[in-house]
């Protein structure tokens, strides 16, 4: 079967009395990219995030988009429908700014929406010995690099940021064998994983969103690490003192935290706690405009910077 994608052009300020309207007149599946939504969540979130793409910023400045998809052979009679709606909106709500109301219009086949764009992914090589390989690919021959095995169809972590990338190059070079890891913010588990891959002994993962845990976990079983060699936890650990009494038992060789520059600079003050004596905290995330803000924290707990690690955007630190 083939569909039409419809693509209304519309503005904030009238986009809940339009799909109202869309929703009454039997147009009732319908995806909306509301702009004032999207400036809204970077104004009031910026404590989780250093930086937003400019080309997606400007996209978002002032259009919302309203879609909807039509079953090819019954899409002409309801466009009809729809463009004469559009044309009787402005004129029943005066007063209110409804944008363009313009109709853009796109064929879309009927495929397997949820796994065509596995197509796309190709096993990853980061640093000198590791390899992002999907959960559903087969890879016979990894050319003596260690897998990671990732379940793709998340939004945590896959190993393609540079961030990231510079923490898996910074593990080949820490963990030498039979270290303790603990990642702070680890979402899919990831540098957990590559640590383990890499000889850790143990690793524990922590983050604040429940979900993690469990992907987590089940993202180290792919890999065959259970709980004898990887634990997953939930909470805060700048705020839940019962939690990091809980963790910080033992110490470890290795924290990281590949998060943003805002969390790292709160989550400093208990890495100490979480070291080991000569242990090593390996932080990333942090948009280069941010990295004295960063290094000045990780300083007034008593670490010392060892390394850095750049690219055009981001800055990744090694402190002991």
């Amino acid at each position: 079967m083939q569909w039409l994608e419809l693509t209304i052009q519309t503005a904030s300020g009238g986009i809940d009395l339009l799909c109202a309207e869309l929703t009454d007149n039997g147009f009732d599946s319908f995806v909306v990219e509301d702009s004032c939504e999207f400036h809204d969540f970077l104004e009031t979130s910026q404590e989780y995030w250093d930086y937003v793409d400019e080309s997606l910023s400007d996209k978002m400045k002032s259009v919302s988009l309203v879609r909807l998809y039509l079953a090819e052979e019954t899409a002409q009679q309801q466009l009809d429908e729809l463009r004469a709606l559009l044309r009787a909106i402005p004129e029943r709500y005066c007063g209110i700014d409804f944008g363009a109301l313009t109709i853009a219009l796109e064929n879309i086949a009927d495929e397997d929406w949820e796994n065509s764009w596995k197509k796309h992914y190709r096993p990853l090589p980061v640093g000198q010995k590791l390899l992002v390989i999907p959960q559903w690919m087969r890879v016979e021959d990894t050319d003596g690099r260690l897998p990671v095995i990732l379940d793709l169809g998340l939004t945590f972590g896959t190993g393609a940021h540079d961030s990231t990338q510079m923490c898996m190059r910074a593990l080949e070079r820490l963990v030498q064998g039979g270290e303790r890891v603990a990642d702070l913010g680890s979402g899919s588990g990831i540098l957990s994983i590559c640590a383990l891959r890499l000889g850790a002994e143990s690793a524990l993962g922590v983050d604040i969103d429940p979900a993690a845990e469990h992907i987590a976990r089940g993202n180290a079983l792919l890999n065959g690490f259970d709980e004898r060699v990887f634990n997953a936890c939930t909470g805060n650990v700048v705020q839940d003192e019962a939690l990091m009494h809980r963790i910080s038992e033992g110490g470890y060789d290795i924290v990281c935290a590949n998060i943003v520059a805002g969390v790292i600079v709160q989550l400093v003050s208990v890495v100490p706690q979480l070291l080991r004596e000569n242990g090593t905290f390996l932080c990333s995330g942090i948009v280069r405009e941010r990295e004295e803000e960063v290094r000045q924290a990780i300083e007034s707990v008593g670490l010392r910077i060892i390394d850095c690690e750049r690219t055009e955007q981001w800055c990744c630190l090694l402190a002991k």
